[in-house]
C-alpha cells in the first residue's frame, strides 16, 4: 500500500503532471440565453478600455477574430468580448429549427452576453451573417446601450447577395454526406479570402467550421431580414466596411446597408476579399480604433 501511495506521489511530481496548465489568453465565460442556450464567451484586453463585441459569421467561431483580440495595442486599448453563436464552437447547438430562425432569441444572446459581463456602450462588430445577429438586437433592443456599429461585409438584406458565388459552397455545407460536406467547407473556406490565408491558419479554420453541426447551418437558412426600418431609425455612428472582390457577401450588401443608414461611412478593400479583417488587417484595426474611441467621445 505504502509502495503504491509512494509511485502515485512520484506520477504526479513528474514534469507533465506537476506543472501547471497554460495560462488562457482570455477570461472564458458561460452566458445562458433566456431559451436556456448555453453561450461560450471570452474577454479580452483591458478590462477598463471602451467595450467592444465581436460577432463572427455563418459557419465560424470566436478565433475569426484573433488578429483583432491578440493585437498588442488593442488589447491596451480596448476590452473585447467575442463569443460562439448559438450553433457554433463550443456553445449549445439546439436542434430546433425555431430556436435559429426567431430573431428576438438572437437578439436575446447578445442582450444576455452585455448584461452578464456588464458591458458599457459596447461597439457591435458584425461580420457576414452577424449582420443579421447585430441588426436583430438594435431592432429588438434599440440602439440606447450601444456606442457604435461596424458592419463588415454584413447581410442586412438576404435579396441583396443573390447568385453570390460562394453560393453552392454553403449550401454543400449542409449537405448530410460528410464527404460533400467536408469539401465544401474547405471550398467555402478559400471563398472568403481573396488574399488566402497560411496553410495553418486555413486548418484551423476548417476545424472550427466543422464544430458547426450540417443540421445547423441549414436551420440558419431562409431566415428574414426586416431590418430596413431600424437602419433607417440608427443614431449611433456606424461604419460598413467590405472587400471590393467578395464573393461569399456581395459589395451589394454593403452598398444597401450603406444607403439605408443615413449616416453611414463606409471602407471598401481593394484586392481584399470577404474578410477584410484578416486580410488587410493593420487597416482594418487602425479603422476601428477610430471608429470606437470617436464614439465613445460623445
Amino acid at each position: 500500500m505504502k509502495i503504491a501511495a509512494l509511485a502515485l506521489a512520484l506520477l504526479l511530481a513528474t514534469p507533465v503532471f506537476a506543472q501547471q496548465p497554460p495560462a488562457l489568453p482570455y477570461k472564458p465565460y458561460t452566458v445562458t440565453s433566456p431559451d436556456g442556450v448555453k453561450l461560450s464567451v471570452q474577454e479580452w484586453g483591458n478590462p477598463q478600455g471602451p467595450a467592444i463585441l465581436f460577432v463572427h459569421g455563418y459557419s465560424q467561431a470566436f478565433m475569426s477574430w484573433l488578429k483583432q483580440v491578440t493585437d498588442p495595442e488593442m488589447a491596451r486599448r480596448f476590452r473585447m468580448v467575442t463569443f460562439d453563436l448559438r450553433g457554433h464552437g463550443n456553445s449549445d447547438k439546439p436542434v430546433e429549427k425555431a430556436a435559429y430562425h426567431e430573431n428576438k432569441r438572437w437578439a436575446d444572446d447578445v442582450k444576455a452576453i452585455i448584461d452578464t459581463l456588464k458591458l458599457e456602450k459596447p461597439t457591435l462588430v458584425g461580420w457576414s451573417y452577424a449582420g443579421r445577429v447585430v441588426s436583430d438586437y438594435l431592432m429588438v433592443y434599440g440602439d440606447g446601450n450601444v456606442a457604435a456599429v461596424s458592419y463588415v461585409a454584413a447581410l442586412t438584406n438576404a435579396a441583396s447577395n443573390a447568385g453570390a458565388p460562394a453560393g453552392d459552397a454553403s449550401a454543400g455545407m449542409g449537405s448530410p454526406d460528410l464527404l460533400t460536406q467536408t469539401r465544401s467547407v474547405a471550398e467555402f473556406i478559400r471563398f472568403c479570402f481573396e488574399k488566402q490565408p497560411a496553410q495553418a491558419d486555413f486548418e484551423r479554420m476548417v476545424a472550427f467550421n466543422q464544430l458547426t453541426p450540417a443540421y445547423v447551418r441549414v436551420n440558419l437558412g431562409g431566415r428574414q431580414t426586416p431590418y430596413e426600418a431600424m437602419l433607417k431609425g440608427l443614431k449611433v455612428p456606424v461604419l460598413v466596411s467590405h472587400g471590393n472582390s467578395d464573393k461569399a457577401v456581395l459589395k451589394a450588401a454593403s452598398l444597401y446597408t450603406a444607403a439605408t443608414v443615413p449616416h453611414a461611412k463606409t471602407s471598401y478593400y481593394d484586392g481584399v476579399g470577404h474578410s477584410p479583417f484578416w486580410e488587410e488587417t493593420e487597416r482594418f484595426n487602425r479603422e476601428l480604433t477610430a471608429l470606437v474611441e470617436d464614439a465613445n467621445k460623445r
